[in-house]
């Protein structure tokens, strides 16, 4: 077999044990078994939420099982005729062979990476929370712009975002907001995002037209349903309500709709103000907090807890995930993966999908953060 052709089939084999190992496959075997005998119970369906949710995971279980399984019997034919095309000194089969080997390299790599979404709470909506930082009015500016960000990048992807909580700026942008992202695997791409992000560029807000370095913190976590469990006792809330901050009408901000929730024993707090009731308010932020506070286990899971509260408690230098530079030239660069784009603007429109894959790249497979300069 050429070498080249040998080369392929070797990273084919390697790239196929690998997804092999990360989805478990044994595992998911035995769990599809199990789904396919609930399947068959007629009481199923009086649930019609569960059964619909035990389905769509049957599904996405029989789609990744089958192609494994039929991506390693078409390498073995293929390899097959190469040999016999080689043989027999018949090129069109060699070539036709060599073809379809490049279009399994190419479903491998995709399957890979669908399989790096295949956390406890991947496939769930999500919350994403924006932060300002230090920078004053800039920074604020900012959040306003990674919001944004975001909502374009969900809206690319058929997701659908409604807006929790907002915090406007004094003069321009926001102190803060959270939205929630809904659409399959909303966590599993958006967990890549928590952290501080740096811009650089000229100041829309400084007369001198002065470069201008501003932060902003990104916090993501998962809605949960009741297949999680997070026990959290009435004793240990304290719940505050107050009118509303943002933007709503007449009724929402004179009435007390917006409420609070805080966690005592771990200081977290969640706010919602996106209803008018404040009875569904409180339903949100109840959710929130659930949320929160299983993300705050599954970080404790990945041993990541003590760098996540660093980048919290200090958003500015040093604790940066990626920098986008807007002046004097234009780059992003994500400073975990070495991931680099030389159009912010289309970057900042949602296309942030290559910096996605690298991170839970790097999450799945290992590596450190990579070895890159940081940017002015």
């Amino acid at each position: 077999m050429r070498a080249e052709l040998a080369a392929s089939v070797d990273e084919i084999r390697e790239a196929a044990q690998l997804l092999r190992q990360h989805i478990d496959f044994d595992r998911s075997k035995a769990r599809l078994a199990e789904l396919n005998a609930l399947a068959e119970d007629p009481n199923l369906w009086n649930d019609p939420e569960r059964a619909q949710k035990l389905m769509q995971e049957r599904g996405t279980l029989e789609d990744g099982l089958g192609a494994l399984e039929r991506i390693t019997r078409e390498l073995s034919d293929n390899v097959e005729l190469i040999e016999m095309g080689e043989a027999e000194g018949d090129a069109s089969i060699v070539d036709e062979a060599a073809g379809a080997l490049a279009k399994l390299k190419a479903e491998v790599a995709r399957r890979q990476l669908e399989a790096l979404l295949s956390g406890e709470a991947d496939a769930n909506d999500s919350y994403l929370e924006v932060h300002a930082g230090a920078g004053g009015t800039d920074s604020q500016d900012w959040a306003l712009m990674l919001l944004r960000m975001y909502t374009r990048w969900a809206e690319r992807r058929g997701f659908k975002v409604e807006l929790v909580d907002e915090q406007a700026g004094e003069t321009a942008g926001l102190k803060s907001a959270t939205i929630l992202v809904k659409g399959h695997n909303a966590y599993g791409w958006m967990k890549t995002e928590a952290g501080v992000h740096r811009l650089v560029r000229i100041s829309p807000f400084d007369s001198n037209a002065r470069r201008q370095t501003s932060f902003a913190s990104v916090d993501v976590y998962p809605v949960i349903d009741d297949r999680i469990v997070v026990d959290i006792k009435e004793s240990d809330l304290r719940i505050d309500t107050m009118r509303s901050g943002g933007a709503g009408g007449q009724h929402v901000n004179k009435t007390e709709s917006a409420v609070r929730f805080t966690h005592i024993p771990t200081g977290i707090a969640v706010v919602a103000q996106g209803d008018r009731s404040q009875h569904k308010n409180r339903a949100t932020a109840w959710e929130m907090l659930r949320a929160k506070l299983y993300e705050m286990e599954l970080k404790k899971r990945e041993a990541q807890a003590a760098a996540d509260q660093a980048a919290k408690t200090d958003i500015g230098w040093g604790h940066q995930i990626r920098s986008y530079v807007l002046q004097p030239y234009q780059l992003v660069k994500d400073l975990r993966t070495g991931v680099t784009s030389g159009t912010p603007q289309e970057v900042l429109d949602g296309d942030l999908d290559p910096f996605m894959e690298a991170a839970l790249a790097q999450r799945a497979y290992g590596g450190g953060p990579a070895s890159v300069e940081d940017v002015d």
